[in-house]
């Protein structure tokens, strides 16, 4: 058995990796790094305190989570999300998030903490604050499919939050519906809580495709339906 003195011991510090990993995400996902922008190692490094190893380190496994692309000769830089590859994320979201939270709720999954999260997501959209709004919207979505009962899903939709984080933010820049999804948070919380699955299942895969056919046509590249017609003219 532990120790009192060791059962208190505070955790280990965060590895300067996972700090630079961090602080540029962070910069990423609320729009102080653009789309595009060159992410040079000692800059980067001179911004945050650090040389330019972790900094090096970082972006490459920023780069394996897809939201920093990597070239010989460009270097780093903050990936440019285009309409098919958009599409393709939110494809595979709306095939599984709305199963993983359906099977949520038919286990009778605890969604307190997503009802707390949502607060964060209303008072971000109200207080226009882009990035906040984008952090606490992947925390209630997390919230919502943590429950499900099969850890795999969860870690493959776990590794599609960053991406799906960009697309976010980009979207918003295009259409800035953040405000008006509220609202749709809401009927996906009230159905979950209320222990209707099929209802909530539902609501949650309206969300996610008619996110992505608003924004669509505004992202880089031709997005298409099945029948060859622009999504964003649906």
């Amino acid at each position: 058995m532990a120790s009192t003195s060791s059962a208190r011991r505070p955790p280990p510090p965060v590895s300067r990796t996972d700090f630079v990993r961090d602080a540029i995400k962070e910069a990423i996902l609320s729009g102080e790094f653009g789309p595009g922008e060159t992410l040079v190692e000692a800059e980067v490094g001179a911004l945050l305190g650090v040389s330019k190893t972790p900094v090096r380190e970082a972006l490459r496994i920023l780069a394996g989570s897809g939201l920093v692309t990597m070239s010989t000769y460009k270097g780093a830089a903050v990936r440019v999300m285009d309409a098919e590859s958009a599409s393709a994320v939110y494809d595979l979201r709306a095939l599984l998030e709305p199963e993983a939270v359906r099977r949520a709720v038919e286990r009778g999954a605890d969604f307190g903490e997503a009802r707390q999260v949502l607060a964060g997501v209303e008072t971000g959209a109200a207080a226009g604050d882009r990035a906040k709004a984008s952090l606490t919207n992947r925390l209630f979505h997390r919230a919502l499919y943590a429950g499900c009962g099969n850890p795999l899903l969860v870690e493959v939709l776990d590794g599609l939050r960053d991406q799906a984080a960009l697309i976010t933010v980009t979207g918003w820049g295009i259409s800035p519906t953040w405000q008006g999804e509220a609202a749709e948070h809401r009927a996906i919380l009230n159905a979950a809580e209320s222990g209707n699955a099929r209802q909530t299942e539902h609501l949650l895969r309206q969300h996610i495709t008619d996110f992505i056919d608003r924004v669509a046509f505004g992202l880089p590249g031709e997005s298409t339906t099945e029948t060859g017609d622009p999504k964003g003219a649906r």
